[in-house]
């Protein structure tokens, strides 16, 4: 099992303290035993200084010093004249003879190893007397690293604890506000979209549960546009679906009868074909994201496929007493797309264009080349859209939701779709004002010009 964060931080913080006190420890036990020899070295240095100063002057109180040095854990060794070495102890004897007491004529220091034990040595000559040796024994600096040591295991439990305490408060600081803002997004998981983690804690973790606070009115505003959605939907696929039901009881009841069946006839199947079309579009979209969605790439003329949905609208447009133009080259305009995905493209922006013009309002249909790119242009003397609206024309029922009630509005589905087609084919749709008063929406696709 994983550990908390708790376990994790005070673990980290404990093995943190650990490594540095030791690696600490180490150094400055090296450290410390490495100049308390020095410092023992140079101390014995100066005391045979002094002390053969004294000795060569026969001064009084030469005895006396030599017990000083006793008391202070110091040999003397003496080397006469004629060869005979005076010494009280055996083991200094053999450090000073080891270190070349015998034949010293400057004065010397040496580290020798007598029986396992590190003897420090000063030799000095003492002109006709002939020769000393203060020694001494370095247990004394491997005692004050034994010392040493003795306090850096106190100061490495000391730090231990200290960093324990350190870890569990840290621990706690960091744990608590992502506990709860672990229980508001499980929370949220369940629905639940009026809850809000607390922005506390160091920087990171309170960027979280801001992060978190910002889904969860993410997903509310989603949510609350999908209702919104469906319930559009809901409403247009009712619309034609209660016209058909209500022919169709008519002519089943015979009611209608005479010269009215063909007309029932007739709205039934606009009512069943606009039922088509708003599923067929529903399915589009839905699939617009699968890897399986098909697209038919050829060489298409645009100048063609302009001409062909000109015959259509331009009908359409009259019928409404809408007028209707086409701007286009005379050349052909070729590029690799899926005609009938394009030609879906331009019906739907046409549809939209007509819904919300205005009788003897234009609608203009336009083709023109920039380098690189083809670009086609559905422009209408409709409402327009408010300046901020253009950037989110293309998200699914936003504008119906907006402007349902105050003008005609389709389901939400037809510029949502169209945005994804353009997408899929490799270009670009954007929204903006038109020259003739309302919208203009300009699709750019990659050409071979």
């Amino acid at each position: 099992m994983r550990g908390t964060l708790a376990v994790r931080v005070t673990a980290l913080c404990l093995a943190v303290a650990g490594v540095v006190a030791v690696v600490g420890g180490l150094i400055s036990a090296r450290l410390v035993v490495s100049t308390a020899r020095q410092v023992t070295q140079q101390t014995l240095s100066d005391q045979a200084d002094v002390f053969v100063s004294q000795f060569a002057d026969n001064r009084i109180g030469l005895r006396r010093m030599v017990e000083v040095l006793n008391g202070q854990g110091v040999a003397v060794v003496q080397v006469r004249p004629n060869g005979t070495v005076v010494s009280g102890d055996a083991t200094a004897e053999k450090a000073a003879t080891q270190a070349g007491l015998a034949h010293v004529t400057t004065a010397e220091h040496a580290a020798v190893d007598v029986g396992g034990r590190t003897m420090l040595v000063e030799l000095r000559p003492a002109d006709s007397r002939g020769a000393i040796a203060l020694v001494k024994a370095s247990e004394t600096v491997k005692g004050s690293g034994r010392k040493l040591v003795a306090n850096i295991v106190v100061a490495l439990g000391i730090g231990l604890l200290v960093a324990a305490v350190a870890g569990l408060v840290l621990a706690r600081l960091l744990a608590r506000p992502l506990t709860r803002t672990a229980a508001v997004a499980y929370s949220m998981t369940h629905g639940r979209r009026d809850l809000r983690a607390p922005v506390q804690g160091p920087r990171e973790v309170a960027e979280v549960a801001a992060a978190v606070n910002e889904l969860s009115d993410a997903l509310q505003r989603s949510e609350s546009r999908q209702r919104d959605f469906l319930l559009s939907v809901s409403h247009e696929l009712r619309t034609p679906l209660t016209a058909v039901k209500g022919f169709a009881e008519s002519l089943a009841d015979g009611v209608v009868t005479g010269d009215a069946v063909a007309s029932a006839g007739r709205t039934i199947e606009q009512e069943a074909d606009r039922l088509d079309r708003l599923v067929r579009d529903l399915l589009d979209l839905a699939r617009l994201g699968a890897d399986d969605f098909r697209l038919d790439l050829i060489t298409v003329d645009l100048t063609a496929l302009v001409a062909d949905s000109a015959e259509v609208w331009s009908a359409r447009c009259a019928a409404a007493g809408v007028r209707f133009a086409v701007e286009a080259p005379a050349h052909p305009v070729v590029v690799v797309t899926d005609p009938r995905r394009l030609r879906q493209v331009v019906d739907g922006l046409a549809e939209n264009a007509l819904r919300v013009t205005p009788a003897h309002r234009p609608i203009v249909l336009s083709l023109r080349e920039s380098p690189g790119q083809a670009v086609l242009e559905v422009r209408d003397g409709g409402p327009g859209l408010a300046p901020e609206e253009y950037a989110v024309a293309f998200e699914r029922g936003l504008l119906n939701a907006r402007y349902a009630g105050s003008r005609p509005v389709g389901t939400g589905i037809g510029l949502a779709l169209v945005h994804g087609l353009v997408t899929r084919m490799s270009g670009t749709i954007s929204a903006g004002p038109a020259p003739e008063g309302g919208a203009a929406f300009t699709v750019r696709l990659p050409s071979d010009g």
